[in-house]
């Protein structure tokens, strides 16, 4: 057992692995082609108690830490259940109603999200704008005890699933401060767009959003007027260490899978394993993905104590990021063209890593936020 966790991690851990073998693992292919995971999942893993795991019991939650919600992650990792979106949900979504709602907000929302009969997303990206969030376009201009809300969003996880939307709007146009308005789905005037097809995450609900004069009232502002670009950098340093713990989890279940099929795979009457270059790559695989561990570990240590710095979190997330893919492609390379079909996972995760040194904060950010504390 890693010295981070403790022994009812590690009992959490098997009850999320067992639900993941059972009713994730058989149906991802399905769900890929499809382009979209069913909601009967959300609420199977809600009855199992694997949703929003951190929301204090008084909401439904389970009452835990960052160490069950590290768990979670590296569960769903360690299989490549990239189609699944619960961790925007768990691990994102519901912080900042916890964090930053009214107890009657806390209390309308959050039993939804733990059952898993509310998917909540976060509406940030827009085309165009990148990772400059203070030029995004989306505005709530206010009317009476009212918001109407406008504008579009893009590239958001579970957008096709989803039923309530934590939006980040502006109140004047011209301004840059940010203020963070809930959106339920079933208001006027709000749709969804198409599922964006990507080379990777082909199972993620990925989508467009689109606010039509849809008025939400006062009530449904998370915080304070303008304040939300704080609220939303205050959470980014987890966010991102979320990143560096899917992609420790994500090397180590590849490099020992490449281990297994090179010790089977027979070329030239010896197995793949048996040739030096094999051996000495994977030594270096292993050399790095264990580092990465050491370091991903510290970093949640650090989150489950409160300690957890931006420049930190960005640390993890762009060396976590960066090393899965060069890990990946290495153990791709190591299966031969079969690394390159879809039916080995070695190829999909491969693929579906890529955009980890995109979203969150490119990598080009995080070396940006790294730097000012030099």
């Amino acid at each position: 057992m890693r010295p981070v966790f403790r022994e009812d991690h590690e009992q959490f851990r098997e009850q999320a692995r067992r639900f993941i073998e059972r009713e994730i693992v058989p149906n991802l292919h399905e769900w890929e082609k499809a382009g979209i995971v069913p909601k009967s999942l959300w609420r199977k893993a809600g009855d199992a108690g694997l949703l929003c795991v951190t929301v204090p019991e008084e909401y439904g939650g389970a009452g835990g830490d960052f160490g069950h919600s590290a768990v979670m992650i590296e569960e769903l990792a360690r299989v490549n259940a990239t189609a699944v979106g619960f961790t925007t949900h768990s691990e994102i979504v519901a912080p900042y109603i916890v964090a930053y709602g009214t107890e009657e907000q806390k209390q309308r929302w959050l039993p939804g999200m733990v059952s898993g009969e509310t998917v909540g997303v976060i509406a940030m990206s827009e085309p165009g704008i990148g990772s400059d969030l203070r030029s995004m376009r989306t505005t709530a201009r206010r009317d009476g005890d009212d918001y109407i809300v406008n504008g579009q969003k893009t590239f958001i996880t579970n957008g096709g699933n989803a039923d309530l939307m934590v939006t980040a709007t502006k109140l004047d146009p011209a301004a840059k401060d940010l203020t963070l308005v809930c959106v339920e789905a079933d208001r006027p005037g709000f749709s969804k767009g198409r599922l964006l097809e990507k080379i990777g995450l082909k199972g993620q609900d990925t989508s467009e959003l689109f606010f039509d004069n849809v008025r939400v009232p006062v009530a449904n502002r998370l915080g304070e007027e303008n304040k939300g670009f704080g609220y939303l950098t205050h959470q980014l340093a987890w966010e991102r260490t979320i990143i560096g713990l899917r992609a420790a989890a994500s090397i180590e279940a590849l490099l020992q899978e490449t281990i297994d099929y090179t010790r089977d795979r027979r070329v030239f009457g010896k197995t793949v394993f048996d040739f030096q270059n094999t051996k000495f790559k994977l030594a270096e695989c292993k050399a790095q993905a264990t580092m990465l561990r050491v370091f991903v570990d510290d970093c949640l240590a650090k989150a489950m104590r409160g300690e957890l710095t931006p420049e930190v979190g960005a640390m993890c997330k762009l060396v976590g990021s960066e090393m899965q893919g060069k890990v990946l492609d290495e153990l791709l390379q190591l299966h031969g063209g079969y690394g390159f079909m879809s039916e080995y996972k070695v190829g999909r995760a491969w693929v579906d890593a890529r955009v980890a040194r995109i979203y969150g904060g490119t990598s080009e950010i995080m070396k940006e936020i790294i730097s000012r504390s030099l």
